[in-house]
Parts: C-alpha cells; sequence; structure tokens
C-alpha cells in the first residue's frame, strides 16, 4: 500500500496549526500563562461568577482539564473562588485584580499574535477560513456530546 498523503488529513494539518499556534503563542505572548488559562480567563472577564463545569464547557475543555487550569490560575492569584450562595457545593469564579490585568496585557498581544499567525491570509480568506474552522471544531463537538448531532444542518 503507497503512503497516505498527509497533507489531505485534517488531523495532521490541525497538529501542524496546533504546533505553529503554540510556538507563536510562548514567543509573542506568555510562557507563563497557556492558551488554554488564557481561554479560562477571558471567559471570566466576560462573565464573572460562572461555576468551573460552565467554564469548561464555554472554552471546550474537559472536567479534568478544566480543574487543572483553574488551580493553575488560581495558585496564580488571577483568580478568586467563592461559594455559590445558592448552591454550597459549587463556587463561583472571578478574576482577581491582577487576574483582569493580567488579562488586558495578555489580550493586547494575543492580537498581536493573531496578525502574524493569519499573515498569510487576505481578510476575505480569513472570514472564511474561521467559518471553516469553526464549522468543523462545532461538529467534532459531537464526538464529545453524543446525545447531539454528529453533523450540524447547512
Amino acid at each position: 500500500m503507497a503512503a497516505a498523503d498527509l497533507t489531505t488529513h485534517p488531523g495532521h494539518l490541525a497538529r501542524r496549526l496546533q504546533q505553529a499556534h503554540y510556538l507563536l503563542w510562548n514567543a509573542m505572548v506568555s510562557e507563563e500563562i497557556t492558551s488554554p488559562q488564557y481561554a479560562v480567563l477571558n471567559t471570566l472577564v466576560a462573565e464573572p461568577g460562572l461555576d468551573q463545569r460552565t467554564v469548561g464547557e464555554r472554552v471546550g475543555l474537559d472536567r479534568s482539564t478544566i480543574a487543572e487550569v483553574i488551580s493553575r490560575l488560581s495558585r496564580r492569584g488571577l483568580l478568586d473562588k467563592v461559594r455559590d450562595p445558592q448552591d454550597g457545593r459549587r463556587s463561583l469564579l472571578r478574576p482577581t485584580d491582577e487576574g483582569a490585568r493580567t488579562h488586558r496585557k495578555l489580550t493586547v498581544r494575543t492580537a498581536r499574535m493573531n496578525q502574524v499567525f493569519l499573515a498569510p491570509l487576505t481578510a476575505d480568506e480569513r472570514s472564511v477560513f474561521f467559518d471553516l474552522i469553526r464549522r468543523v471544531a462545532d461538529a467534532a463537538e459531537g464526538l464529545r456530546n453524543p446525545d447531539e448531532p454528529l453533523v450540524a444542518p447547512r
């Protein structure tokens, strides 16, 4: 059997894209705060007071990963956890003042990094790229949530 053409394998290309993103992130944004950590911080800046499960759903992280990300951000003093007054089993999350400052700094750096990352594409191509990659990512959520349809209607 002949070797496969990996340029036609979406997983291979997604991995290469992720590697490029990781390298740019570390060089241009932060070596201390990861992209998933930033996503959590960003979500909580937009919607302070969410619980851990909801934040995980918003950013697409599974339970164990979101727990570790929250723990790391809390240890760094970027997030506060407070007991939910209506359900003492649940903690609500909010960025600290330092978390909000860190978010502002990283948001500026992330915008610059995204310009570099997407530089090979025209504005129209970027729009198509985001539409397509979002559609594939949204459909892939069905792999984690088997109760939902695997393919979104067009």
